[in-house]
């Protein structure tokens, strides 16, 4: 099964680099809801599961226990805590000890000790006095091979060859004879073991261990730390087999070395598990040798569980194979992001086909066209390699209606049809763990078996199954009980078919901790700030934060879904008027409950005058729409606008500084500050160029309300007059409609000035400006997470410009004047192809062995279309209007139009 995961591992990062950041991280893609680390034996914590490092690091390193400091804490007959006990052993400093064997001490904890503590423990103290003088140098000298690829300088480190050996050897050979305690003595011997292994005298470590450790019986901490060195030494020789044995025993028997002794067999022996096995005598022997097989090769562990089952149901590593096995099926039912159907990445995938009472039909239908981006042509090559099909059109359509997430109230939101990570295989692997777990619930006393179970019932969606199950476990392990109250959390929640007044009252009441965001802790010291570039790790808060947001979305309470994730601010990245309307409607909705206040309206934040905010996004629809007296109307509303909402970033120090951006006098703010240039035309296309390089300015003459420096109601009310003027036949009416058609031209996604009527604050490219494939299409299919990351806006109507330049080319008499609108027209025609190429992308799959033969052709057949559909003006333009000086002219500026008329 494993073999499986990967490979769409693999593919899951190629999907998020075309929407986040190149700083992907696996295991950032989840909720994380079952917690791997309740485990109880914290010595197994490395070996959780993890995509993004070798071993599980979510954890403090002191959850791991260290048996040589709990030694030598019973050798000090528990006088010092594990902490002082630690810090005597190994962060004291030597200077420390030795005065205190010569009866004079300035060290705190020492002289709490007293007097007496260093005869009492004369031979312990001398120990810890030799092993810190040793210790610096207790590290195997590199040999750089002359067949290394890369150089490296030698290393000003020290190592055990800067001791003499002769000495080091008689010295430490000495005071293993002299010592009396046996512990002690083994301590001794581990040094001699040591210091040849680390001089490369394989030879005589294996023999040391034999002669000063071995015949001492004891078997506990420094024994397996002498047994891990002697192992090294016998990989020094090449003797494998044994060497691996004793790394494995080392493994097996010390909590504080597994990961290094895992590491150790892995460098070994490449069939090092296997071996292991052969040689595994004893139960506890096997079950350790099974885990490590099933731990290296997860293709589908159940089998090995269960040969782990038959030894020992209670075996603390059959809960690591089956907490691995969870947090692995928790990855494919709950990312923090799912593919749609035509590949676009965009929300968690909490949606379902819902029996709800307003259910979203529109957003929820599969979107009838496949848009192909270079990267999606990647995607398919490797699905390709891996065997990965795509579902049939039926199918997916089966899954929408069918599978994803919350089909209120009988699913989970765990429905990944359309995640490429969810197959049968995954739903063939939950129930047969389930099996398993349920069994192994029945033969173990550990309580964790219940939780594992009730967890797996939520994954499969029988949430009241799991709430009975959670209900009936009795424990005292403050981990267990805390995963147990979130999960019945997660049950109740998800469980809801419709989220109402009453059940928002409920989640205040008895869930507030898993909404109300925490005081925030003091900052660190800047010297251990560090960076975190992937945010926090979802959490169960998160996921929950979803489930209603999905909720709010499929009941048709918009605004509430989107306020969730975003702020009110956020709005400005996508304007798109019904979600807008939603908002304001949640906005100014009286008698709030007390979870709309404290959880969805604080994120109604500054945007300085929120009334005119509204007014300035529906006015700038209306005029998107030529609807003039409406906008101005809206305008009105609008003129305490204080400018959109921006933040500068600043680095101070190390911590970046946050400041709302102030907009200068005469800066473009969203509403102010509009140059009489957007009633103009382009001379080239250079949106980066200044506007009086980009834009000649039409004759305003016969229009004195038409200002140089405008805002947005008087740019409306200017646009009311020309519309007025403009139903007239003569001259100045043809002027008039031919400044309207410029405006709405200029301020369309092709137009220098394109930034006006979309809440934006320039003309540099974005989202904002993409042609979407249909106009009723929204990426918002199941709630509106990350949505500043995907751009929507309606999109723009060509006709409405066309239509004005009709009128300005129907009430025309100069042939100079017709040219320039016949151009304009041809221009905004040109819009409307792009959109029609948007909508009727190409479909060859890039793995296909014809691809560019097929691609050719498909944009064979394009061309013809624009030819024959979209270039009605570019024709008529060549056929009555060559001769013009406007033509020859914009022959040498516009070298598309200069291609059409060769």
């Amino acid at each position: 099964m494993k073999k499986y995961f990967l490979s769409l591992a693999v593919l899951s990062l190629f999907y998020s680099k075309t929407e986040a950041c190149a700083w992907s991280d696996p295991d950032y893609e989840y909720f994380n809801l079952f917690t791997q680390s309740i485990i109880k034996d914290k010595s197994y914590l490395p070996f959780l599961h993890s995509y993004s490092t070798r071993f599980y690091t979510d954890f403090k390193q002191s959850q791991i226990p260290n048996e040589n400091v709990d030694a030598w804490k019973k050798f000090f007959n528990n006088q010092l805590t594990f902490a002082e006990t630690d810090y005597l052993v190994n962060k004291m400093n030597i200077n420390d000890l030795n005065a205190l064997k010569n009866g004079s001490t300035n060290n705190q904890l020492l002289t709490k000790l007293g007097s007496g503590f260093y005869p009492k423990y004369k031979e312990a103290i001398d120990y810890l006095i030799e092993a810190k003088y040793l210790e610096p140098y207790m590290k195997i000298n590199y040999v750089e091979s002359p067949d290394s690829f890369y150089y490296r300088e030698s290393e000003g480190s020290q190592n055990a060859t800067n001791l003499d050996y002769n000495k080091t050897i008689t010295a430490l050979t000495s005071l293993y004879n002299a010592a009396k305690n046996p512990e002690i003595k083994q301590r001794y011997g581990y040094q001699l073991v040591r210091f040849n292994h680390y001089t490369r005298n394989y030879e005589a470590a294996i023999e040391a261990f034999k002669t000063y450790v071995e015949p001492i019986k004891s078997r506990g901490a420094i024994y397996f730390m002498a047994l891990d060195q002697l192992a090294g030494a016998q990989r020094g020789l090449d003797l494998k087999s044994d060497a691996n044995w004793n790394f494995f025993q080392v493994f097996m028997n010390s909590k504080s070395r597994k990961e290094s002794a895992f590491v150790s067999m892995k460098l070994s022996d490449t069939a090092s598990f296997n071996n292991i096995m052969k040689r595994a005598g004893t139960n506890e022997e096997k079950n350790m040798a099974y885990f490590l097989l099933g731990y290296e090769d997860f293709n589908n562990p159940i089998p090995i569980m269960e040969k782990m089952f038959e030894i020992d149901p209670d075996s603390e590593i059959l809960k690591v194979m089956a907490v691995r096995s969870i947090n692995e099926l928790e990855r494919n039912y709950l990312p923090i992001y799912y593919y749609t159907n035509n590949n676009e990445k965009t929300a968690v995938n909490v949606s379902a086909n819902t029996t709800t009472d307003q259910p979203k039909t529109e957003a929820a239908e599969a979107p009838k066209e496949e848009k192909i981006s270079f990267w999606q042509k990647i995607v398919r090559f490797f699905k390709k390699l891996f065997g990965v099909k795509d579902k049939t059109s039926a199918e997916t359509k089966a899954d929408q209606s069918d599978d994803e997430l919350l089909d209120n109230p009988n699913r989970i939101p765990v429905f990944n049809k359309n995640n490429y990570y969810y197959d049968d295989q995954t739903k063939d692997f939950l129930d047969d763990l389930e099996k398993f777990t349920s069994k192994t619930k029945e033969k173990s006393k550990d309580e964790y078996w219940q939780i594992a179970d009730a967890y797996l019932k939520f994954l499969k969606k029988d949430y009241k199954a799991s709430t009975e199950i959670l209900s009936d476990i009795e424990t005292s392990n403050p981990e267990y009980q805390e995963q147990i109250k979130r999960m019945k959390v997660l049950n109740d929640i998800v469980s809801q078919p419709k989220i109402d007044a009453d059940f928002e009252d409920h989640l205040m009441k008895d869930y507030a901790e898993y909404f109300v965001d925490k005081p925030e802790e003091p900052k660190k010291d800047s010297t251990e700030t560090e960076y975190n570039y992937y945010g926090e790790v979802p959490s169960t808060k998160d996921f929950l934060k979803d489930v209603l947001a999905n909720r709010y979305f499929l009941q048709g309470e918009d605004g509430k879904s989107f306020l969730m994730s975003n702020t009110l601010s956020d709005l400005q990245y996508n304007p798109n008027s019904s979600l807008v309307k939603s908002v304001e409607d949640f906005y100014r909705k009286p008698n709030k409950t007390k979870f709309e206040e404290q959880i969805i309206a604080k994120n109604i934040d500054d945007v300085g005058n929120i009334d005119a905010f509204f007014a300035v996004i529906y006015g700038d629809r209306a005029m998107r729409q030529a609807d003039f007296e409406k906008a101005k109307a809206y305008y009105t509303k609008a003129q305490n606008f204080t400018g959109i909402p921006r933040i500068n970033y600043d680095w101070d120090g190390n911590s970046q500084k946050k400041t709302p951006h102030q907009y200068g006098a005469s800066e473009y703010n969203g509403f102010r500050s509009i140059s009489d240039l957007v009633f103009g035309h382009n001379v080239w296309e250079s949106y980066q160029s200044m506007p009086e390089e980009s834009m000649v300015k039409e004759d305003f003459s016969q229009f004195s309300f038409i200002k140089p420096m405008m805002n947005k109601l008087e740019l409306a009310d200017a646009l009311i007059q020309l519309k007025k003027i403009g139903s007239g036949k003569d001259e100045k009416s043809t002027k008039a409609n031919q400044l309207i058609g410029n405006l709405l031209y200029n301020t369309s996604s092709l137009g220098y000035y394109r930034q006006l009527f979309v809440m934006d604050i320039d003309n540099t490219n974005g989202g904002k400006y993409n042609f979407w494939s249909t106009d009723s299409e929204t990426p918002y299919q199941y709630y509106y997470k990350n949505f500043t990351n995907t751009t929507f806006i309606e999109p723009d109507n060509f006709d409405l410009a066309i239509n004005y330049y009709n009128k300005a080319l129907n009430t025309s008499t100069d042939k100079e004047q017709k040219a320039r609108i016949l151009f304009q027209m041809a221009s905004a025609e040109q819009g409307k192809y792009y959109q029609y190429e948007t909508k009727n992308p190409s479909n060859v799959d890039y793995s296909d062995p014809k691809w560019s033969e097929k691609t050719d052709a498909f944009q064979k057949q394009l061309d013809q279309i624009k030819n024959q559909k979209y270039r009605t003006y570019f024709a008529m333009l060549k056929t009555q209007y060559a001769d013009t000086e406007t033509a020859r002219n914009l022959m040498g500026s516009c070298s598309y139009f200069g291609y059409f008329m060769k």
